[in-house]
């Protein structure tokens, strides 16, 4: 069904930024696969205005690397796009402090999703967002 293919893409997404280490990520991208879901994820860590850049670009290597997107302007604009909105949903929680986290990506047929799971940092007290944005391509 169409209609669930951007809650399950948003869905596999978030799952793939949530994962603990690489093994995880393996597993999780290996049973995906097996939905017909291709998926990456990316970690990352830094101050979060000098970030936003950084992160969306990640996404966008890391997507067609893993042969999610091709590098078209439609591709890589998807996941873009889908990045910066994800990222503009933790914004106020993280302006002007560090985050550490990943980025999940996921996409099958038309629909991508980049989720962004980031716990912000100030001192010892530790704040934690999920950000997600999806795109049709």
């Amino acid at each position: 069904m169409p209609e669930l293919d951007s809650k399950t893409i948003a869905a596999a997404a978030i799952r793939m930024a949530l994962t603990m280490d690489r093994d995880a990520e393996r597993e999780l991208k290996t049973e995906l696969a097996r939905e017909g879901i291709k998926a990456t994820a990316v970690d990352y860590g830094g101050e979060f205005i000098s970030s936003v850049q950084k992160v969306v670009e990640r996404a966008v290597v890391a997507s067609k690397r893993e042969g999610i997107i091709e590098g078209t302007h439609l591709g890589e604009g998807s996941v873009a796009g889908a990045a910066r909105e994800a990222l503009s949903q933790i914004m106020p929680k993280a302006l002007g402090l560090n985050v550490g986290g990943k980025v999940g990506i996921a996409r099958k047929g038309d629909h991508v999703a980049v989720a962004v799971f980031f716990v912000i940092g100030l001192l010892h007290l530790n704040e934690v967002a999920v950000g997600l944005g999806h795109r049709a391509i």
